[in-house]
């Protein structure tokens, strides 16, 4: 991997983690995730889980099943600052929570990025080392993102408190956002990519025909070790934990057995691709083989064990490594991506020369045969990539398919290049029923990562 020089990135890499992660189990961590937790969704010990969830002095954690996001504009949704899990999730780990039912067991699945969303959740940018000397454009890129999606979804924003709320309003408001659509969170964060350290949205189909109206949702949160990478990742981890019990539907923390020890497993939104249907996309050198490796020890049959039961995902289609630039080491929403069952975009580099070549032609190989879920054979449409982006002679990791399907519309990143125009009209033909935006993103790609990277929706 390439590593960002020191004066250009203030945070630390760290080195590759153990053969055996995950933090060592707590009996103080409660067995009750939420008052909804009676829905028999297993719940994970964490000892690292209960100390501090920051945010806002005044503010109150609330996991109770009535809790809701309210609507109404300047809404609110606080954590309770330096919080004392134990007494919000009950005191005892029982013994029983082994026995109990996954979400998957439970008839929950990992539904598609352009099934129905509630809301699409984003992170206020506050960390200048991300992008060393464009800082200051960032928070437009935020708020043009915000624009165009509100059309069809609410915006939950979470920012560290009211001054950065303040300053959000008024970048929102100048660039044309509609604050009545918009929630403010008050928590604490060490970066802005929502996409990796939020929880999954869950869905429970309801009746023959799997009305939205009808199903049930649920979260499952990974535990988020800051791409086995960097050290300031702590508040990101409490802050996906605060959100997902604020929203108080039904909680799993997947968990799974590390050599003698049973520990929490390490994913992040944007390591998985999923078609809604059963079928999941991820590389290998992210999960299993790379100097980053989140689940090693697991192998790719306990990993894909690990996806089914709490994912609903019934075939994998593993890819090898990700693209240059990417400091998460085989992320593939930098790469490749579904827009349909049975339908995948994967990114195409034509320069030999290129380090990307060898990767996304390996990735295409591995493709050509695949079967999906449901056992169609999947269908490859090629996606350019755009000339490569360097600064500070760092190569970043610029990419098309880092795009984002909100429910009215699908935003894609683009670099001032001849390729753009290319990419919008293949997603736009791919997408015929949503607006098709580009979304400039050469300064934004400095914080090595985009526009996916930076969303997350909140499924309903």
């Amino acid at each position: 991997m390439k590593k960002r020089a020191p004066a250009a990135r203030a945070r630390k890499p760290v080195a590759a983690p153990k053969a055996t992660p995950g933090a060592k189990p707590d009996s103080k961590l409660g067995s009750k995730l939420s008052a909804k937790l009676g829905s028999k969704l297993r719940a994970t010990p964490d000892s690292k889980l209960g100390a501090k969830l920051r945010a806002t002095p005044d503010s109150k954690l609330r996991a109770t099943p009535d809790s809701k996001l309210r609507a109404t504009p300047d809404s609110k949704l606080r954590a309770t600052p330096h919080s004392k899990l134990d007494s919000k999730l009950g005191s005892t780990l029982r013994s029983t929570l082994d026995a109990l039912a996954t979400p998957h067991s439970l008839g929950y699945r990992m539904p598609a990025e352009w099934e129905p969303h509630a809301a699409t959740w984003l992170a206020w940018p506050h960390e200048p080392t991300d992008w060393p000397g464009k800082f200051d454009a960032i928070p437009w890129v935020f708020a043009e993102v915000a624009r165009h999606l509100q059309e069809g979804e609410r915006i939950r924003v979470i920012v560290s408190g009211k001054k950065e709320e303040a300053t959000a309003k008024s970048v929102f408001s100048r660039s044309g956002v509609n604050l009545k659509q918009v929630d403010f969170v008050h928590l604490a964060t060490d970066r802005s990519w929502t996409r990796d350290f939020l929880p999954l949205g869950v869905v429970k189909d309801a009746g023959k025909n799997g009305s939205a109206q009808k199903r049930e949702t649920a979260l499952v949160k990974w535990k988020f070790n800051g791409w086995a990478r960097y050290k300031n990742h702590v508040k990101d981890e409490e802050a996906g934990l605060a959100v997902a019990l604020q929203l108080g539907t039904p909680l799993a923390l997947p968990e799974a057995q590390f050599g003698k020890r049973r520990a929490r497993v390490v994913l992040e939104g944007g390591a998985i691709d999923v078609d809604g249907e059963g079928t999941l996309l991820c590389t290998e050198e992210c999960l299993l083989n790379g100097r980053q490796a989140r689940n090693a020890p697991l192998g790719k049959a306990g990993m894909e064990a690990v996806l089914r039961d709490h994912l609903g995902v019934e075939r994998v289609l593993w890819l090898g490594s990700g693209i240059a630039g990417d400091d998460t080491a085989g992320h593939i929403d930098d790469f490749c991506r579904f827009v349909a069952p049975g339908q995948i975009v994967l990114a195409h580099e034509k320069n030999k020369r290129d380090p990307n070549y060898a990767v996304l032609r390996d990735a295409a190989s591995r493709l050509k045969s695949a079967c999906d879920a449901k056992g169609r054979k999947v269908e490859v449409i090629r996606l350019p990539m755009p000339a490569p982006i360097v600064f500070a002679g760092q190569r970043l990791p610029a990419s098309y398919a880092n795009f984002y399907v909100g429910n009215a519309a699908v935003l894609v990143p683009t670099f001032n290049d001849p390729n753009d125009r290319e990419a919008l009209g293949i997603l736009a033909e791919l997408f015929p029923s949503r607006r098709v935006v580009g979304i400039h993103s050469t300064d934004f790609v400095l914080g090595l990562g985009t526009i996916h990277c930076s969303t997350q929706q909140e499924v309903r």
